[in-house]
């Protein structure tokens, strides 16, 4: 058979997908120089070029996406056989979650996946951005929002709706029955990705989006803050539900509005190993059926 050496395809893979040279060598534990020798011996190898040179960026030529195209699969099909050929113990998942959905959902659902999938070793950390997943440091992530997440692949767990939530003692200011207008008095609390404009059109309230108030990265801590009598926060089922129950929060309006959606993500090549793919298939099932009840 004659073949390229195959450190020189698997440079050649990681710098198509990243898109830069230097994103590639930090993937691969190279020198972006390295990176640059193994992929001109490829192209010498095959006779024609397959990136073009712009600044700090490369871009692929046609010949470039073509043979991406065709290699990529054979790639996968070469990591798969490998994988089944070690010991069931030597198979990793790294999941990368966002603390709110990993406390207040994943966790529950972890037990579960262990009596379907007993070999399977569990690598978990948290993170609010798609960073981790994007530099290979995670095999999944999960998170709230909506694609594209450039270079990632999403799959869809669960679609959401907003609606504001707060603790008994601000529930109590906001009349009975309560009043949307009472929230004007009130303190309420912001994230990036839950926007109350929507929520005051839909009441018929004629508000901007607020401009003060506390702003949360983390979802969960903004359910904690608003326990505490911090504020009003906006929310979604998912992460409210042990709080409702609780009576530590409570929904004092029936109107919601529609939301983005928890997804897993992650990189093609990640999708062709079958224990992660069998994962993301069943966080979409257990999912969908948690969504039905």
């Amino acid at each position: 058979m004659r073949l390229p050496p195959l450190h020189a395809l698997v440079a050649f893979e990681a710098a198509a997908r990243a898109g830069s040279f230097l994103a590639a060598a930090a993937e691969l534990h190279l020198t972006p120089s390295a990176v640059s020798h193994r992929i001109k011996a490829l192209e010498d190898w095959l006779g024609t070029a397959l990136f073009e040179r712009r600044q700090r960026l490369v871009v692929l030529t046609e010949a470039g996406r073509d043979y991406l195209a065709q290699i990529q699969p054979a790639l996968a099909d070469i990591e798969t056989a490998s994988a089944a050929m070690q010991a069931p113990h030597s198979r990793v998942l790294r999941l990368s979650v966002a603390p709110a959905i990993g406390a207040k959902w994943f966790v529950g659902q972890l037990a579960a996946y262990r009596e379907v999938d007993p070999g399977l070793e569990f690598v978990l950390s948290t993170a609010s951005t798609m960073a981790p997943v994007a530099a290979g440091k995670a095999d999944v992530g999960l998170c709230y929002g909506e694609p594209p997440w450039p270079g990632l692949e999403a799959y869809e767990l669960r679609r959401e709706t907003v609606f504001p939530v707060c603790n008994p003692a601000l529930a109590a200011r906001l009349g009975d029955p309560p009043a949307a207008a009472a929230l004007a008095a009130l303190p309420l609390l912001r994230h990036p990705l839950l926007a109350w404009r929507p929520w005051f059109a839909a009441v018929g309230l004629d508000r901007a989006e607020p401009a003060e108030g506390p702003l949360f990265e983390d979802a969960m801590m903004m359910l904690e803050a608003a326990s505490a009598g911090v504020g009003v926060a906006l929310t979604v089922e998912l992460l409210a539900r042990p709080y409702l129950a609780s009576g530590a929060l409570q929904r004092p309006f029936a109107v919601a509005v529609p939301g983005k959606a928890f997804h897993a993500v992650l990189r093609a090549d990640a999708y062709g190993r079958p224990w992660v793919r069998r994962f993301v298939r069943w966080l979409q099932g257990r999912a969908r059926r948690d969504t039905a009840a």
